[in-house]
């Protein structure tokens, strides 16, 4: 969706350089570090065992705190505004464990994760001036929560990593996967 590629870039691109007050009054004291930067992680811990896994991803908006600790803020753009912080929470804390546990450099602590919506309002404008659309700024704090994520990732690098199941005839999944297999020449 090229559009709303472009309204995300324009919102990222909004805040480059700006003070955590220019984003949210709420926010401790800091400012913008980086923008649209990608993290990788060093492999992942299950039980005991470091395992073949990594984090790699992109954030949107990187912020340096007056303490020294940093925020993650994932930008959105949504035609009305909706609290979906339980669905994007994952997504950041995945973020964070690489910033804290980063393959290369230094390790940095997030201390604070959230979601900056933008959402439409209405038209502004007119025929002989130029039309914009007016819109809502609301800021969404998301909780960390990294034994959540150990746990999805455990649970994941277990199936992943686990023996495949016997493929029945009546799975459609399971015929799909066996005819792309013949199809590519996978083993």
């Amino acid at each position: 969706m090229p559009l709303v590629g472009d309204l995300a870039n324009m919102q990222e691109n909004y805040f480059a350089g700006k003070s955590t007050a220019d984003i949210a009054p709420v926010l401790p004291a800091g400012k913008v570090a980086d923008l649209g930067g990608w993290v990788k992680s060093s492999l992942i811990d299950v039980n005991g065992n470091k395992t073949k896994y990594a984090i790699r991803g992109k954030y949107d908006l990187l912020i340096e705190f007056a303490d020294g600790t940093f925020g993650i803020i994932d930008c959105k753009f949504q035609a009305k505004d909706s609290d979906k912080t339980d669905l994007y929470q994952p997504q950041l804390e995945a973020y964070a464990f690489a910033l804290e546990h980063p393959a290369t450099g230094e390790a940095k602590k997030v201390s604070l994760m959230g979601l900056l919506v933008w959402s439409l309002l209405e038209p502004a404008g007119d025929v002989s001036k130029g039309f914009g659309i007016k819109l809502k700024h609301t800021w969404r704090p998301i909780e960390r929560n990294p034994q959540a994520l150990q746990s999805r990732l455990t649970d994941f690098i277990t199936v992943v990593s686990g023996v495949m199941p016997s493929s029945k005839d009546n799975c459609d999944l399971c015929n799909y996967l066996s005819a792309r297999k013949e199809f590519i020449g996978a083993e």
